[in-house]
């Protein structure tokens, strides 16, 4: 008989740092905004909350701990979600500020993206013809010539001082096939332990396209590689969120939505918050007769070490 489907869990990615303020008037900047948006999220049906930090003043990625401390304590008050902080961070910080918030929070879950890359957006530059700030265009622009580093030494390094020391677990981000054999290699050095949460992004100019062939050999290639030992997530950037998520539900994986990775609920209409994302790919999978995971059900499901074991 076929496996039963398991129930699904949902990610929120609140704000990330890839989109800027001129691109969405509803793109939460401020410590309030990202922990309402958060709490709503959670509310609507999102099991894990991804998080990034941005400057109250101008809205830029920050990776000042101060900032985070803002918010990430008031979220967990007011939800039982597990939550997610961001060791990618964005593609101009050092490892070392990525790594500073993580560190002192210890959480259950931080993502860890699997190798270096191009990554970029700097084609939306060109239709955006008024910006609220002025680090707006370059930042987008300067996409074009910056790496995203990810070095074997980098991702060794965070799963020592997260993984092992502080028992934290990983949404383990990969754009493309390579990333999956990065992984692999870590497994196999023993610095990775199952259940893996592997997070399937395409659609990143600079990762693997969003073709659908493209998700079936993501997921082929994973079950080659991991068997029975890991969990998989779909993340589909900008118009592909909701068609890949689906796609990525019926094939057995998680789902990812929230303004990080698209700000569009629909063709030319703006999500309102990531909560309005929430309920419509809730309302999609529930209406396809899966189920979704709790947070609790979540934690037991990728091991995660509970909320009562984090430093915040």
């Amino acid at each position: 008989m076929a496996k039963a489907q398991e129930k699904i869990i949902i990610s929120c990615a609140v704000t990330g740092s890839v989109h800027t303020p001129s691109m969405s008037p509803y793109l939460p900047l401020t410590p309030g905004d990202i922990a309402q948006q958060a709490i709503d999220a959670a509310q609507a049906g999102a099991a894990i909350l991804h998080l990034h930090a941005r400057d109250p003043g101008d809205g830029r990625p920050t990776a000042d701990p101060a900032v985070f401390d803002q918010f990430v304590p008031s979220i967990k008050a007011a939800t039982d979600a597990v939550i997610n902080i961001t060791t990618g961070g964005s593609t101009r910080m050092t490892l070392e500020e990525r790594l500073a918030y993580p560190l002192q929070a210890q959480p259950e879950m931080c993502s860890l993206n699997m190798g270096s890359m191009n990554f970029s957006i700097h084609p939306a530059a060109g239709k955006i013809h008024e910006w609220r700030h002025d680090w707006e265009k370059p930042y987008i622009e300067g996409m074009e010539d910056l790496i995203f580093r990810n070095t074997f030494r980098d991702i060794k390094r965070i799963l020592k001082l997260l993984g092992e020391d502080c028992g934290t677990r990983f949404e383990f981000e990969c754009y493309d096939v390579g990333h999956l054999y990065n992984l692999a290699h870590f497994m196999d050095e023993g610095l990775v332990k199952g259940p893996l949460f592997i997070q399937m992004i395409q659609g990143i100019l600079g990762g693997i396209g969003p073709d659908p062939e493209n998700l079936v050999f993501m997921k082929t290639t994973a079950d080659r590689l991991f068997g029975d030992a890991y969990r998989f997530s779909v993340l589909g950037a900008g118009r592909h969120q909701m068609s890949l998520l689906t796609m990525g539900a019926v094939l057995g994986g998680n789902v990812r939505v929230g303004l990080e990775d698209s700000l569009y609920i629909g063709k030319g209409r703006l999500a309102a918050s990531c909560a309005e994302q929430v309920l419509k790919i809730r309302r999609i999978l529930e209406e396809l007769s899966l189920e979704i995971a709790t947070p609790d059900e979540a934690r037991v499901m990728l091991g995660l070490k509970g909320a009562d074991a984090v430093a915040f």
